[in-house]
């Protein structure tokens, strides 16, 4: 089932300010007038490093509302209060997040979500709030309808039961005592237990300041949402909306439905998608020739330069893929970066991206163009030699190289020979390719590389 965003409920703010802060005195649980008052709400926040609320599908939310409901045990919620009065979220973003977006009834497309977004919500974003709404409002009920049962002159003893647990339920809050240092390593200790961040959005999430993944945020979003290059100047600001809105554009429109029953689909498959945040920081990272290392390597961007910098090298690639800039190849994405299936790969959209750079560096584009009809027949009826090298390198990533290498060698040879099966036969001779097979097994074919 598709998630639901609901990163806007909760606004995020950076919390790095001076002075410890403890929790006498501060009350140990939330209750639902917490959320329909003036006096927590409004000043409730999600750290600046916090990941995408976005991990929930309708399912889950309709379960936890289902649990606050019923009186369940809850896990308790985790917050820090700063000097100022805010209260960070710490742990448990997703859990308030379902619950107020009950309360407010916004899955995305609301007026907190309108907001904060813009005109940038898509139309796969509309389609999931509005499934998730109607769920809701059959399995549980609008929260309106149920806080206005006991007034109403026919009784309904569900929805009016349902109210009285809502008024005697709450979730417990445990604090977090000390700076903002603290309270931030308590965020990364907390969310390396059992359920643990996806690797590639920690990395985002500890490497925050970097611009390349400055970059990578900006371009998932459009230019929209939480602002992770608010420090920078007014014009600098602007430039990085700007140019992630174009990039964004070019990669996830138009809006991927599924199955497939159109030629007109993204380049980067679907935008509400685990796979959406590492595919874009490997964009940018290729097309910066930027290493896996970067965390280590790269030193915080102060004034948005860098990732202006990546940002533009990025626009360049995205421009020479597909799009409507006199340098485009027009890749059709149906032959690049899916399977006969109509599945996106994104390791597919890895390979292509290192072949592409590396025909810049080497001046082969008029190489690839003079054998390009024989290389994309190569590309749909021979796609499951990629999938058996990128087995035998065990991933993706670790194949790149690979991939790109045997590209070379199939421009080379269909240079010479433009019979794509002969071709083919004689790469496979070659002691560096001997093992590859044409003798595909079905598990191949439908392999997600």
């Amino acid at each position: 089932m598709a998630k639901v965003n609901l990163d806007a409920i909760i606004p995020r703010e950076d919390f790095e300010v001076i002075g410890n802060q403890n929790s006498m005195n501060l009350f140990n649980s939330i209750s639902i007038s917490n959320f329909t008052g003036g006096f927590f709400y409004p000043f409730l926040r999600k750290p600046d490093f916090q990941r995408e609320t976005n991990e929930w599908d309708a399912k889950k939310i309709v379960e936890f509302i289902e649990s606050y409901i019923n009186g369940e045990l809850i896990p308790a919620i985790i917050l820090w209060r700063n000097n100022s009065g805010l209260y960070f979220v710490i742990d448990g973003a997703h859990r308030l997040s379902a619950l107020i977006s009950w309360i407010k009834d916004d899955y995305g497309d609301g007026e907190i979500s309108k907001k904060f977004y813009g005109d940038s919500i898509n139309d796969e974003h509309r389609e999931i709030a509005e499934k998730t709404r109607k769920l809701i409002n059959k399995k549980i009920g609008r929260y309106l309808d149920i806080i206005e049962a006991p007034n109403n002159e026919k009784p309904n003893e569900a929805l009016i039961q349902k109210a009285k647990n809502l008024g005697a339920y709450s979730i417990q809050v445990q604090w977090v005592d000390g700076d903002a240092k603290k309270a931030e390593k308590s965020f990364f200790k907390i969310n390396q237990q059992p359920s643990k961040i996806d690797p590639t959005e920690l990395k985002i999430l500890e490497s925050r300041k970097k611009g390349n993944c400055i970059a990578a945020r900006a371009i998932i979003r459009g230019g929209q949402g939480h602002k992770y290059w608010s420090d920078f100047s007014a014009e600098i600001q602007s430039e990085i909306q700007k140019l992630s809105k174009e990039i964004h554009e070019i990669i996830y429109n138009p809006t991927l439905k599924t199955p497939v029953k159109t030629l007109d689909i993204p380049l980067g498959g679907k935008l509400v998608s685990a796979q959406s945040l590492p595919l874009i920081l490997e964009f940018v990272n290729t097309t910066n020739n930027i290493g896996a290392n970067f965390s280590e390597i790269l030193n915080d961007d102060l004034d948005g330069s860098e990732t202006i910098k990546y940002l533009k090298n990025a626009r360049k690639l995205a421009w020479r893929i597909n799009s409507v800039h006199p340098s485009s190849l027009g890749l059709h994405p149906i032959v690049y970066f899916y399977s006969n299936e109509g599945k996106h790969k994104p390791a597919s959209f890895y390979f292509t991206l290192a072949f592409i750079k590396e025909l810049d560096k080497k001046n082969k584009y008029n190489d690839f163009i003079e054998v390009r009809e024989k290389f994309e027949e190569f590309l749909l009826s021979y796609d499951y030699l990629i999938q058996q090298m990128t087995r035998k390198y065990r991933g993706a990533y670790a194949a790149i190289p690979h991939v790109v290498e045997l590209y070379f060698e199939m421009m080379k040879k269909l240079k010479e020979n433009d019979n794509i099966n002969l071709v083919i036969e004689e790469i496979i001779k070659l002691p560096k390719y001997n093992h590859l097979t044409l003798s595909a097994t079905l598990d191949e074919k439908n392999i997600f590389s």
